[in-house]
């Protein structure tokens, strides 16, 4: 979202961002610290968020205003005259609303928090979503206004810098330390490849993650230097379970490897059968046999990396950038607040 805030100046919209947590919180989480501190903090400083909602024409909420809070609390913050634009690009509803097993716990949070989200999709202005799973959710939910805006990169931040002239075969993930756990998947088909020839992992903000005989070269996530970081890499992965939380992901990782000029290679789940143009900027791989299959090939064709790479790019551009996309929630925005 804060991508955003230039481009709408420009526009005459200004924008002012209020976390609600605090770079404290993204600290603990990449160190693998308690976020509890942070998370405590974040509810106390909560009360004082109406006064800020009065002074502005709209609120852009991404998610929800009180993670884990009834949406009576959330109405109170609002006001009953506040318009504003709900944002999500994670299945996020899912956190209190998911279907099947669930355990003690999880049928009492169904049972209090089941109904935020309708109810705040219900009340919004403008429902904005990233990709047509959660369009599909929000319009049967019962939101009004919906506008389907992909997850996007600035495309100033990631010059499509050349590979280096490495012997060594570099693969590329950049994620979280809660969702590193998606990549032991592919254990199986990098040992096979590891095996073969010279190899490296390069991990991007789970410093804790390893898979036995495979070389992990771990580098701290860093907003400054995450564009640089992915250009050391020959081609991007990004592997998922097929659950219902990951078809509602928005295939980030993805549109960051392809804005770099890189190939890309993902599970077949949700947004990343649309991102992807299967063996035009990437492939789409679903077993062990075809994630080592289509890795080697590329790893094998150093010319038709560099075809694939600038097929991404130009997606990217096209698709997913913010330069596309900012001019059309300018408009939207404008619309709402005439």
């Amino acid at each position: 979202m804060l991508q955003y805030v230039a481009p709408l100046a420009e526009q005459g919209i200004t924008c002012t961002a209020r976390p609600f947590l605090s770079d404290r919180y993204i600290r603990a989480l990449y160190e693998g610290r308690s976020r509890i501190p942070s998370v405590l903090a974040a509810y106390a400083r909560a009360p004082g968020l109406r006064a800020k909602i009065r002074d502005h024409d709209l609120v852009w909420i991404e998610k929800e205003l009180l993670p884990f809070v009834p949406a009576i609390f959330e109405r109170a913050l609002l006001g009953s005259d506040t318009k504003f634009i709900l944002d999500f690009d994670d299945a996020w509803f899912l956190r209190y609303g998911g279907e099947g097993d669930v355990s003690l716990r999880d049928r009492l949070v169904r049972t209090v928090l089941g109904g935020k989200f309708p109810s705040l999709l219900r009340r919004a202005a403008l429902t904005i979503v990233a990709n047509e799973t959660l369009r599909n959710w929000a319009t049967q939910a019962g939101a009004a206004n919906v506008l389907l805006l992909p997850t996007v990169v600035d495309l100033d931040h990631y010059p499509p810098i050349p590979p280096l002239d490495n012997p060594v075969f570099t693969i590329g993930w950049i994620g979280t330390p809660l969702t590193a756990p998606y990549l032991a998947q592919l254990s199986e088909p990098l040992r096979q490849l590891s095996a073969e020839a010279p190899l490296e992992l390069l991990v991007i903000g789970a410093p804790g993650f390893t898979i036995e005989g495979v070389i992990c070269r771990h580098l701290p996530w860093s907003e400054a230097t995450e564009a640089a970081m992915i250009s050391q890499c020959d081609v991007g992965i990004m592997p998922l379970p097929d659950d219902a939380w990951a078809r509602g992901k928005s295939g980030y990782k993805l549109i960051q490897y392809m804005a770099a000029a890189r190939p890309t290679i993902g599970s077949p789940v949700g947004a990343n059968t649309t991102i992807i143009q299967d063996g035009i900027t990437g492939w789409l791989a679903s077993t062990p046999a075809e994630w080592t299959d289509r890795l080697r090939h590329l790893r094998d064709n150093p010319t038709l990396r560099h075809t694939m790479g600038i097929a991404a790019r130009d997606r990217a551009a096209a698709h997913y950038a913010l330069q596309a996309t900012a001019p059309h929630l300018a408009t939207a925005i404008r619309r709402l607040v005439a």
